[in-house]
């Protein structure tokens, strides 16, 4: 069990310490992210958060929290993490694209909206291209469950084709996969 007494180790000067219990409560939220449940208001408070290592521990975690969320409190974040997917700044926005990912999966009323969100990505503007492809990768990544569901969408089929033409090879090879898969 997670006690306010441990998460008060990711305010300690040692950064051992620090990211260490984040690392660790990544593995937690993955495994049994009912442990950390209790504490949602804490990884709110951590989405805005000055420490972008803190800052993006919470993203994920919020996204493990998504399996366990009976309560539904994850909707009232939707609109934030979508602000952070389109903000421009990659690391968040990978973050935000995996919580994502797992808020579609775990939350089928909002697969919808989020796949739309996910697949815009593509005209979000990034520090360089290079950035812009990686989090496209990444989104392909996080819409791999959903490719039967959504052959039919053409604008998912457009993201997808697109991505074959990436100038980054892993993400060209993502989306030559996914190909794949749906003329299968």
């Amino acid at each position: 069990m997670i006690t306010k007494t441990d998460l008060a180790k990711l305010n300690s000067q040692n950064p051992k310490i620090k990211y260490g219990l984040a690392k660790e409560l990544l593995k937690i939220g993955s495994e049994k992210p009912e442990l950390l449940y209790e504490h949602f208001d804490y990884w709110v408070e951590l989405l805005s958060s000055d420490n972008n290592i803190l800052k993006w521990t919470a993203i994920d975690i919020i996204g493990y929290l998504s399996a366990v969320d009976k309560d539904n409190r994850i909707d009232g974040l939707m609109s934030d993490l979508i602000k952070m997917l389109h903000g421009g700044v990659l690391i968040t926005c990978n973050h935000a694209i995996f919580a994502l990912g797992l808020i579609s999966q775990n939350k089928p009323n909002f697969k919808e909206k989020i796949i739309k969100e996910l697949i815009a990505v593509s005209h979000d503007n990034f520090e360089t291209n290079e950035c812009k492809n990686i989090a496209i990768g990444k989104v392909l990544e996080a819409i791999k469950p959903f490719v039967s569901d959504l052959k039919n969408n053409q604008s998912f089929m457009t993201f997808i084709e697109n991505a074959t033409k990436s100038e980054r090879n892993s993400t060209k090879k993502k989306a030559e996969q996914l190909l794949k898969k749906i003329e299968k």
